[in-house]
């Protein structure tokens, strides 16, 4: 078939491209944010994906990103990055500074999407705090990530949580409730909107000080605590050690890297 075990980009839009992978180890169900598909699901045995939902509230997805899950309720919570352009079309989205995208929740047992929050710049990962009370998100378009909570007094309201000097990715929290961030942009220039800026002038944006403590070298990610401090950062050497890191996840004391456009797995010692 025409899908096969394809790396073809020009049939992506065809076959489906895969962003965002979390299992429910409540249910061993794998659940997929596809660019194009929407939000899928495979079952514990394994098996084709079928389709769960591709809209809400009357809205169909564009850019389906990233996931999370609560496992306790089944609640899938994810992104869908914009309302009008599509996977290959993202350095348009950010360029022209477009803001149409969507925090949602799936419920398993209605099996509906809802909006949690709409209006962002590109949000892109996203990951449940351990206490489950609030979403890490990355607005990429804006270079910062956004705490929205999900119960207590300010439940249904979100704040920034960190000014980041170059674009973030995606989010994985750790059994230690702290997150890692990658920050997969290109080295020297970035744009933002209608704005180019170095990154050192971008990096003078995040501190009153006039300075982001943490970003020095070739920062390609960063694990965040929960009050905002960086605890650990993974220097790519420019390029020497990591050309590219998208994803990072700690677990039983290894920490793995990946790349969304380089043919490389890391492994390292958390």
């Amino acid at each position: 078939m025409i899908c096969d075990g394809s790396t073809d980009p020009e049939r992506e839009q065809t076959c489906g491209r895969p962003l965002g992978l979390k299992f429910n180890n409540a249910t061993c169900s794998l659940y997929i944010a596809d660019a194009y598909y929407g939000l899928l699901k495979v079952g514990p045995r394994g098996g084709t994906a079928h389709q769960l939902v591709a809209s809400a509230d009357g809205m169909p997805f564009r850019l389906t990103n990233a996931l999370d899950i609560d496992t306790a309720t089944g609640v899938v919570y994810f992104t869908d990055s914009s309302r009008f352009y599509q996977r290959w079309e993202y350095v348009k989205s950010i360029e022209n500074g477009d803001n149409t995208g969507r925090i949602l929740k799936y419920d398993s047992h209605t099996n509906k999407a809802t909006t949690l929050l709409k209006g962002l710049s590109f949000p892109n990962g996203l990951a449940l705090s351990k206490d489950k009370s609030f979403l890490l998100v990355a607005e990429t378009g804006k270079l910062q990530l956004l705490r929205f909570w999900l119960s207590g007094p300010r439940a249904g309201m979100y704040e920034p949580f960190m000014q980041l000097a170059r674009y973030p990715d995606n989010i994985k929290r750790n059994e230690n409730g702290e997150f890692w961030v990658a920050l997969n942009s290109g080295r020297g220039i970035i744009m933002t909107k209608s704005l180019l800026m170095t990154e050192k002038e971008a990096a003078g944006a995040g501190g009153d000080d006039g300075s982001i403590p943490w970003f020095k070298g070739d920062p390609v990610a960063v694990k965040f605590g929960e009050d905002g401090a960086a605890v650990r950062v993974l220097d790519g050497m420019n390029g020497r050690r990591f050309e590219s890191v998208s994803e990072l996840v700690e677990f039983g004391g290894t920490l793995w890297v990946g790349s969304v456009v380089m043919p490389y797995v890391g492994k390292f010692k958390a």
